[in-house]
């Protein structure tokens, strides 16, 4: 299983952009929020049936990322600059951790739901649980509750997708309320790098 830290730092090069994080309790929603403002970068899209070509960063957009308590998933809300959602992603997780730098850490589970606001909706990565099975990587207990959690996300976020889309975006508003009240970016450790090199 792979560790992911919630500000992106490989992968997406999201490093450098305003990364916060913090609990947050509001009407459907208790748990830790983390926010990315994506300042600048070209548009990346995914191509999905119903929705077409959706983007999933660039600049302007902002990712809401959602740990809700007692659930073993990583809601990742993908917003337009206007604040409507444009695509939903969510990981199975096994568990969360903290670097010394304060970031959130997602050890990552294998499986993967994705809807877009138009009802789009997909499992994904099934493949890759079951290989992680065969390889001993996984037990059967942690492919099971991966199973169990997925079917869970689905059911939940999935069969009244309007109604979910709508929860995200009030969820959104939320954090950004937050924020706007003085809540502060975390300094991560790629950017405490960046003024140790005076960059």
């Amino acid at each position: 299983m792979k560790r992911k830290r919630l500000d992106r730092d490989i992968g997406w090069g999201f490093q450098g952009f305003p990364y916060y994080q913090f609990r947050l309790k509001c009407e459907g929603f208790c748990g830790l929020c983390c926010l990315l403002d994506l300042k600048s970068g070209e548009t990346q899209r995914w191509s999905f049936e119903k929705a077409g070509d959706s983007p999933v960063a660039g600049a302007g957009m902002k990712w809401l990322q959602l740990l809700p308590d007692g659930k073993n998933r990583l809601i990742t809300a993908m917003f337009l600059p206007s604040g409507s959602l444009s695509v939903c992603y969510i990981d199975v997780i096994e568990r969360v951790e903290f670097d010394p730098d304060g970031v959130a850490a997602y050890v990552d589970k294998y499986l993967d739901v994705v809807f877009t606001p138009q009802g789009d909706c997909g499992l994904l990565d099934r493949n890759e649980l079951d290989e992680a099975l065969a390889l001993r990587d996984i037990t059967k207990g942690q492919y099971d509750s991966a199973i169990a959690e997925a079917e869970s996300i689905v059911s939940e976020l999935c069969e009244d997708i309007p109604k979910t889309t709508k929860h995200l975006e009030s969820v959104f508003r939320a954090a950004l309320e937050r924020i706007n009240l003085g809540e502060k970016p975390i300094m991560t450790k790629y950017q405490k790098e960046l003024i140790e090199r005076g960059l």
